[in-house]
Formats: C-alpha cells, sequence, structure tokens
C-alpha cells in the first residue's frame, strides 16, 4: 500500500481516486475549495462532479495542500490545464520529498502551445520528482466511478517509471498498457476533444452518422498531422490514447465537448454553453492552441479551423460544414501514407 495524493476533485480526479482506493492505497484527494473538501468528507460522495458513488474509507478528502501531499510516494495531477500552473508552483512550494509524479489532464496550453507534462516541467524544480508519466485514454469518469472496463495508456521517457504506474492503477476493472510516446499519447487525449465538439456540432445541426464518422476519420488524419509535426509517433494515433479516446469522446452523452458542440450545433452561444455546462470544456482551449500552431507550421487542418471559426469567430456551424464538404478533392490513401511514415508533405 502506498500513500498517493490525487489533486483535483472533480469528476475524472474523484474515479482515478476510487481505482487507487480500490488498489488499497491510501489516498489524499485534494480541492481547491474548502466547502468541498468538507461536504465530501462529511457525505462521503462527491455530489457535484460524480453523485451516488460512495467513497471507500481510505480516501480522505483535503483542502490545505501541504497536509494532503504529507509523506506521499506520487502525486497525480487531475486539474484544467488553465490551473496547471499555479497548482504546480503551489505544489512545488510545500513539497518535502521525492516523488513519482502522474499527470491525467489533455488539453495544449493557448499562446505557448505546450503540452500539460512541458507546463509542468517549467514550474516543478526537477529534484522533486522522478519523470512525469502521462496517464491518458477512452475513459468516462462515471463508467469508472461504477467499475466498469476500462483501459488506458501510462507513457513517460522512463519504462521504469510508467511501469511504476501501470501497477498502481491497474486491477481487473482498470486495465493499463504502457507506452514510450509521451508526445503521442498527450497531443492524442487533447486533441480529439476538438474533435469531439465537432461530433457534437453535427449531432446537433441533425446531421447522421454517415457524416460523424467522415468527421472522426478525417479528425484523426488532421491529429496525426500536427503530432507527428510536434514528434509523436504516428502510430500512436491508431491506439487507446489516439482512436479510442476519439471514438469514446465523439460518440457518447457523458463526454463534455461532444454535449458542447451539441449545443453549439443548435444554435447555442459559447458563453451560454460554457455557463450551461458548469465544468471545463477543456477542447475549447485546446481548439484555440491547436488552431494558432497549425497557422504557424502550415499544417492543413481544416476541421480545427471550421471548429475555431464557430467558436471564437461567430461562424455558421451549417455553413462551416457546407464549406468542409466543397473543399478541393483530395487522394486519401497517399494522405495516410505521408502520416503513417511521418512524411506529411507541410
Amino acid at each position: 500500500m502506498e500513500k498517493i495524493a490525487v489533486l483535483g476533485a472533480g469528476s475524472w480526479g474523484t474515479a482515478l481516486s476510487l481505482v487507487l482506493a480500490d488498489n488499497e492505497h491510501d489516498v489524499r484527494l485534494w480541492t481547491h475549495n474548502q466547502v468541498q473538501a468538507e461536504s465530501i468528507n462529511a457525505t462521503r460522495e462527491n455530489k457535484k462532479y460524480l453523485p451516488n458513488v460512495v467513497f471507500p474509507k481510505n480516501v480522505k478528502v483535503y483542502h490545505d495542500m501541504q497536509e494532503a501531499i504529507r509523506d506521499v510516494s506520487s502525486v497525480v495531477i487531475v486539474i484544467p490545464t488553465k490551473a496547471i500552473r499555479e497548482v504546480c508552483q503551489q505544489l512545488a512550494n510545500v513539497l518535502e520529498n521525492k516523488i513519482t509524479l502522474i499527470h491525467a489532464t489533455k488539453g495544449i496550453e493557448p499562446g505557448s502551445l505546450k503540452r500539460v507534462s512541458e507546463m509542468i516541467a517549467e514550474e516543478m524544480p526537477r529534484h522533486l520528482y522522478n519523470d512525469i508519466v502521462v496517464l491518458s485514454g477512452p475513459s468516462h469518469a462515471e463508467e469508472v466511478g461504477a467499475r466498469q472496463p476500462t483501459t488506458l495508456t501510462s507513457s513517460s521517457v522512463s519504462l521504469s517509471e510508467a511501469k511504476k504506474i501501470q501497477d498502481l492503477f491497474i486491477n481487473e476493472n482498470f486495465r493499463v498498457y504502457t507506452s514510450p510516446d509521451v508526445i503521442g499519447v498527450e497531443l492524442g487525449g487533447a486533441l480529439k476533444n476538438i474533435i469531439a465538439l465537432g461530433a457534437g456540432i453535427s449531432d446537433g445541426l441533425g446531421y447522421g452518422d454517415n457524416a460523424k464518422a467522415a468527421l472522426m476519420t478525417r479528425g484523426l488524419a488532421e491529429i496525426a498531422r500536427l503530432g507527428t509535426k510536434m514528434g509523436a509517433n504516428p502510430l500512436t494515433f491508431i491506439g487507446l490514447s489516439g482512436v479510442g479516446d476519439l471514438i469514446v469522446t465523439c460518440t457518447s452523452v457523458h463526454s463534455r465537448n461532444w454535449r458542447a458542440g451539441n449545443l453549439l450545433g443548435k444554435g447555442n452561444k459559447l458563453d451560454d454553453v460554457l455557463e450551461q455546462m458548469g465544468m471545463v470544456v477543456e477542447g475549447v482551449r485546446t481548439t484555440k492552441a491547436a488552431y494558432e500552431f497549425a497557422r504557424k507550421q502550415h499544417i492543413d487542418m481544416p476541421i480545427t479551423a471550421g471548429i475555431y471559426q464557430i467558436l471564437f469567430k461567430q461562424k455558421n456551424s451549417k455553413d462551416m460544414v457546407d464549406q468542409l464538404m466543397n473543399r478541393d478533392r483530395r487522394h486519401e490513401m497517399e494522405d495516410l501514407s505521408h502520416i503513417l511514415t511521418n512524411r506529411y508533405s507541410i
């Protein structure tokens, strides 16, 4: 049994805490919200983010980060991308011993275009942790909380660190594979949220399965183009953190990004959608970051560009779909072969 802190008491942080608790670890779940911490400890339930799931006795919720991370061997960061730097600075100020550092956040920082592990590395002194491990893949917190079968990928440049996290989390309901491709695993998890917004928009417009299948397939090509340009192995994108995560996020009502896109497709404004969601929709920030990177690097990402126009330029959703359907003719296999051989012509 190990002492493990999970930073972030949203739905996913809560679900991962339950997995660790099922594996008989001593779990400390941290939240910046004192009222939330007191409520969960009193009711043994995270009613806002993961209702109807009872917390085991070996999970305790903290508001004081110093208390939460005292004597832990591992820290799992599960917070929105926009809060990564601030929370890492706070963690660095109170951490007293070297830890194994894991993150399960899916996003890219607009402006800097940094992946989450890069943001963490910039804010955390290197002597405080071993190599950063990414935990990502097709996973809805609601299903993990219900102990339904789920499979993810643990990725690090250090295979021993990736295996260590595999051992921490793996059980009969929660299977974990390892991968050395940190860039690909992070980007697959982040960029699929853009396509999930598009899938929701398509459904909101009333289009059928044909349209969504095309969107997902061509969206995967865009993910691979940008990913290989940033140094990822293109084969990662046909794995769990690529096509696996893409499928689950584009096709499920559990998906925040799909739900947000669905509301946009029905004509709602972005600000109203985000207010109605009441939770972070990472695909919005990631769309901005990916669009900026694609423009700078001259990468062809028409779906991403179209979603950017809908989100930030108030373009009509149906008009953007019409533009995509009337683009110049392309040869699909030539396009895909360039991606798979890491030779995409830009």
